[in-house]
């Protein structure tokens, strides 16, 4: 884990986080996994945090970032879940709402932890590796 320096303070926080879609349905297919995956990029660019490792499988999504100490998570997190829920169901809303009947994409939940110079590799090593496991279920 890199060390980071802002004005007047060094950092290194990662997290790993994790959230749903709405009741575990799986509708993230490999086209809107594909658009999540540039939204994010683009939501990571416009708050200022890095996507260090991201997967998803077909009913939740893994992200691996790095951010300031100035981000709050919470809005980060409504920043991430707001802005790709909104253009994926602009653009895959037909679609999603077949199964979303309540036109909200994403669960109001999530699951963070933060990521240690010691488990950042195995935190990577799961993300990468958690559409294969699923696969071969």
């Amino acid at each position: 884990m890199d060390i980071k320096y802002g004005r007047g303070y060094a950092y290194a926080l990662e997290y790993h986080i994790v959230w749903c879609v709405k009741y575990r349905y799986k509708v993230l297919n490999n086209e809107i996994k594909a658009d999540l995956e540039q939204i994010l990029k683009k939501v990571a660019q416009d708050n200022k945090f890095e996507i260090l490792a991201y997967n998803t499988d077909l009913d939740h999504v893994h992200l691996l970032i790095s951010c300031s100490p100035q981000h709050s998570i919470p809005n980060l997190m409504k920043a991430i879940k707001g802005v790709s829920a909104r253009l994926l169901m602009k653009k895959y809303g037909d679609t999603l709402r077949q199964k979303l009947w309540g036109g909200h994409l994403w669960s109001p939940s999530y699951f963070i932890c933060t990521a240690s110079d010691k488990t950042e590799d195995q935190v990577k090593r799961y993300i990468e590796t958690q559409e294969e496991k699923s696969n071969n279920d």
